[in-house]
């Protein structure tokens, strides 16, 4: 099974991913995560990506693709993988579908996590985070026990310089730009496309995307 993750900022990806490796037992892969691991571990494509950023670039679709072709070949997404952050275009998409077919992958099943910009503004721009253990607490959804103190280290909470109102809405802007597309381009290719409302409880969230999975993973047994 392979499951494609889109959602905007602030949509609570990374905690639905979490919850469907669990359900699942496949493997979740970060592009964002992959690339800095490849850049740590400096190979060959790290280092190209590494010299493109810090050029003030973009890392290009071949770069990502590479890295992509490398990560899901590990015998860890034998039987499947998730990717969050991947594909960001069109063209990626493309290639994914190609990459999948040769590989004998059956078609991916695509979740987006709908979120609309206001409730994404809230829930980022309430995101307080610890500076020690890097917990992240939301005072509006999940405050801390004691407004302003972690609950685990007594660290001090404070917002990311990237949770604020401008900067939110142009990641926002900048995630609508590149990933609409690449919705609509599922939506309309054989993928098993699965519109989820965000803005519910993440239990609910997942409780949606579970019953969708179990699904499909009978028709696929």
């Amino acid at each position: 099974m392979v499951i494609l993750l889109f959602g905007p900022p602030g949509s609570g990806k990374g905690t639905q991913a979490c919850e469907i490796v669990g359900l699942t037992q496949i493997t979740a892969i970060s592009t964002g995560d992959l690339l800095r691991e490849e850049m740590s571990a400096g190979t060959e494509l790290g280092l190209r990506a590494k010299g493109i950023m810090e050029a003030g670039g973009l890392v290009s679709d071949e770069i990502v693709n590479q890295m992509i072709t490398g990560r899901i070949s590990q015998p860890d997404c034998r039987d499947g993988f998730l990717l969050d952050g991947y594909p960001r275009t069109v063209a990626q998409a493309r290639f994914l579908d190609s990459l999948l077919e040769r590989g004998g992958f059956q078609t991916p099943t695509v979740f987006h996590l709908d979120v609309p910009p206001d409730v994404v503004m809230g829930r980022i721009t309430a995101r307080v985070q610890c500076p020690v253990c890097h917990r992240i607490y939301n005072t509006l959804y999940q405050p801390p026990k004691t407004a302003g103190i972690c609950d685990f280290d007594d660290g001090k909470l404070f917002t990311r310089g990237d949770d604020t109102p401008a900067t939110v809405r142009a990641r926002l802007k900048a995630y609508c730009d590149v990933t609409d597309p690449v919705l609509d381009y599922y939506r309309q290719s054989g993928a098993t496309f699965h519109r989820v409302d965000g803005t519910q409880a993440a239990e609910l969230v997942f409780e949606e995307i579970a019953g969708m999975l179990q699904s499909a993973m009978a028709i696929q047994q």
